[in-house]
């Protein structure tokens, strides 16, 4: 880890998320992401879904609303305007999750609470660690100003299968590894770059990979290789931030071209 962890300000800066619409895919720790940047955040923040999103912790430090329609837009407007941060979706017949919003209602709810910034998750990976998009995926709305791409550094070294991956094939396809095979630093790297992959559906939004999970050196290692290696094969992001979101200091290193 640095032994000189960034403020929170240069943090955020370096996450995209200083103001506007900030939206989290992938697999890994989009919650873990969400949250910190809203705890970290000095302004008023939004936070929802555009998928569907299991319930929101209690310990989490924010308002939540969970309705639909008017009632929906009422309770997010009227906790805005005294609650720093506001956590809201629709109801949803799943256990444990709630359903995302369209584009149209947070458009709506976003200019009428007047929110600084507001995080989005915008996929599922069914608590996987790493994911390739279906067809519908990902559901970034097309103001979104930053895409924060997530992967798990825990995924290299591990064989492809469902039990780490939340669609194996499709990670495969575009990785361009055998379902089974041992994941490489640089199949990570293909996923990061691949516009099939984390650039699928991103627009002109400004994209910020995440390697998460970066708990010790070795793991360290094998993500700085993934990071060069996705560096080397787009232009489309200038770096990588290496992570381990269940700590206070998250930041461990970034990577540049």
């Amino acid at each position: 880890m640095l032994k000189n962890a960034p403020a929170a300000p240069e943090l955020i800066e370096l996450l995209g998320a200083s103001n506007g619409l900030v939206a989290c895919v992938g697999a890994g720790g989009k919650k873990s992401v969400i949250y910190h940047l809203a705890a970290l955040y000095p302004g008023t923040v939004g936070i929802t879904a555009t998928a569907h999103i299991e319930r929101f912790p209690r310990e989490m430090a924010a308002y939540s609303v969970v309705a639909d329609g008017p009632v929906l837009a009422a309770e997010v407007v009227a906790l805005s305007k005294h609650q720093r941060v506001v956590a809201f979706a629709k109801p949803c017949e799943l256990p444990g999750r709630y359903l995302g919003v369209t584009f149209g209602e947070l458009r709506s709810l976003r200019r009428a609470a007047a929110f600084e910034l507001c995080l989005v998750k915008a996929d599922g990976a069914r608590n996987r660690i790493l994911k390739a998009p279906g067809s519908h995926e990902p559901v970034i709305p097309p103001e979104t100003d930053t895409v924060i791409a997530l992967c798990s550094a825990r995924a290299i070294g591990e064989p492809l299968t469902d039990r780490i991956a939340h669609r194996p094939e499709r990670v495969a396809e575009v990785a361009d590894l055998a379902l089974g095979a041992r994941l490489e630093p640089i199949h990570l790297g293909r996923l990061l770059a691949s516009p099939a992959g984390a650039l699928r559906g991103v627009g002109e939004a400004r994209v910020i990979p995440v390697i998460n999970m970066v708990d010790d050196a070795t793991l360290e290692r094998q993500a700085v290789a993934a990071a060069e290696a996705a560096l080397a094969l787009t232009t489309r992001f200038d770096y990588i931030v290496l992570a381990a979101f269940r700590n206070n200091s998250p930041l461990v290193r970034v990577i540049r071209r």
